[in-house]
């Protein structure tokens, strides 16, 4: 429900974690006794925000502490591709979310052109038929059609509606939206803001998961590499592709060709910028011409630069797409690798205590082409920091680690803080999506009847010795691999990967529904000191 006015003063005091205390007489408000005292706990819990592309990925969520989940509209969401919910599968998650007491959110945020306008109506009404708890819109045209025809459907106002200030905030208000999801560009200074000036309005905050390049995800670079619009659903995430590296070298008119045709000359001679570059990405190698001028830092950076500071190294490549390997762009390579505009993942569970304190109504995690065990691990983490703010205890830097544990392209906060203090920052070795600390190995599925034991569907590959996690919703046990059997009850050390079916035994009162196996992987000590905190 939206955020009482009234309440305002609670937030504003509640930086020196203090509660303005509030008596009420029925039928008239009275304010009785402004007493100011120490709180033991904040009056106010937001909602902790899952993705979900498949059914699995919503009953694992909600399995591990989320309050709602969020998941696409065929035809009108932005991941139309690996999207399980089809009509009748938004029908079972409505109804499955429903029974258990939690929200669906049904998204349809994508831009659409008039001629899907035609189905529009029809297609939203099929769905509000089935009573998702609000529908996520951008598009002023679709808010309009589904005002008209539908105005007793909740409306949410996507993050690609780019909502920067207060003011915009105010306008959608009167355009009968009931919460705005705010743009990521936005500083935690500037979200309070939002929140004195439009006490009334609720208010939803990504605080985890992949950063689009664009600005708030309005991006042209897939459609233009493969003409695939993600404006409508079909990103390509060109930006994040593994790219097949070419030495490169400069040819006697200063033109960067593959060091195999060094000797030779380009056609057509014109000069392009490294920027200008990717805007030959469609072009035959043949007709590409490369002149960059080379700015000059660029030219003599030591390979022991430190990530933070961004600074590529002398090399010269060319990339290509594995599917397109005939078609060369040229790119600097950092010592760290070669990656055009891939940009860490957001992680900003450090202030998720500011923005319950601020009175932001929902924390959102991003992520529904995500797998079902990112799903469970977030939303557990997450719970675990908002019940932590809701409780006023200190922030619990072991979440961090926990997050470290899982497969990433490095971590930022994103632009909640423009200034980040050094000591703060954390420096990664990698920014290609792998996890140096955790892997998941396997997902329990149910309890075998003649042994007692569980039988576990094996992901990845773990044997006797290995440290595991026992990750359920009812807690996590840290223990070592003394046991293991295979699909006969034989005896094995090892669990080979994935496609197995292996037996181990669970810690007494653990029950096997929604576990899941994480294997501790061996550390290797790092070569040079890395000052890490939380980023």
């Amino acid at each position: 429900m939206p955020y009482v006015g009234l309440y305002q003063p609670l937030f504003a005091l509640d930086q020196n974690r203090y509660v303005l205390s509030l008596t009420y007489s029925a039928p008239v408000l009275l304010l009785g006794l402004l007493i100011m005292q120490p709180a033991t706990s904040s009056l106010f819990q937001p909602e902790l925000l899952s993705p979900a592309g498949t059914l699995k990925a919503m009953r694992f969520a909600f399995a591990y502490g989320a309050d709602a989940v969020y998941a696409g509209m065929p035809r009108y969401s932005l991941r139309v591709r690996n999207n399980e919910f089809d009509f009748d599968n938004l029908a079972i998650g409505i109804a499955e979310a429903h029974a258990l007491g939690k929200k669906f959110y049904c998204v349809l945020n994508s831009a659409p052109h008039n001629a899907k306008l035609e189905t529009l109506l029809e297609d939203i009404g099929a769905v509000v038929a089935l009573a998702p708890d609000a529908l996520i819109v951008s598009d002023p045209g679709v808010i309009l059609l589904i005002r008209q025809h539908f105005p007793k459907m909740e409306l949410h106002l996507s993050v690609q509606a780019n909502t920067l200030n207060w003011a915009a905030v105010q306008f959608w208000q009167q355009q009968g939206i009931a919460r705005v999801i705010l743009s990521r560009e936005l500083a935690l200074e500037e979200i309070e803001q939002i929140r004195v000036k439009v006490p009334d309005m609720e208010l939803e905050v990504f605080v985890h998961g992949a950063l689009c390049m664009a600005y708030s995800g309005r991006c042209l670079l897939s459609g233009y590499m493969d003409k695939r619009d993600p404006n409508q659903g079909t990103c390509t995430n060109a930006c994040r592709w593994p790219y097949q590296v070419t030495a490169a070298t400069e040819n006697a008119v200063g033109q960067f060709v593959p060091a195999s045709q060094a000797d030779q000359t380009l056609i057509t001679p014109a000069e392009i910028t490294p920027n200008q570059a990717m805007n030959q990405a469609n072009s035959p190698v043949e007709n590409q011409v490369m002149n960059p001028v080379v700015p000059q830092d660029m030219k003599n950076i030591s390979q022991g630069a430190s990530l933070h500071q961004s600074k590529p190294v002398a090399d010269i490549v060319l990339l290509a797409d594995p599917q397109k390997p005939g078609e060369l762009m040229p790119a600097f390579e950092d010592e760290h690798g070669t990656y055009i505009m891939n940009s860490k993942d957001l992680r900003a569970i450090q202030h998720v205590d500011r923005l319950t304190r601020a009175g932001v109504h929902s924390l959102k995690i991003e992520g529904r082409t995500k797998s079902f065990y990112y799903a469970a691990r977030t939303a557990q983490i997450y719970r675990r920091a908002i019940d932590d703010a809701v409780a006023g205890k200190p922030f619990n830097p072991e979440l961090l680690t926990e997050l470290d544990g899982m497969a990433s392209r490095g971590y930022t906060e994103g632009f909640l803080r423009r200034h980040i203090p050094i000591h703060e920052l954390q420096n990664y070795q990698k920014s290609a999506s792998t996890s140096d600390l955790q892997q998941f190995v396997g997902e329990l599925d149910g309890i075998d009847e003649m042994s007692g034991r569980a039988w576990v569907e094996v992901k990845n590959q773990f044997q006797l010795g290995d440290q595991i996690t026992l990750m359920s919703p009812q807690g996590n046990q840290q223990l070592t691999l003394q046991q293991l059997w295979d699909k006969h009850g034989m005896p094995i050390n090892r669990a080979p990967g994935a496609g197995h079916r292996v037996q181990i035994e669970l810690p007494v009162g653990m029950a096997s529904d929604f576990a899941l196996l994480i294997r501790d992987l061996p550390q290797v000590e790092p070569t040079s000191q890395i000052q890490q905190g939380y980023a």
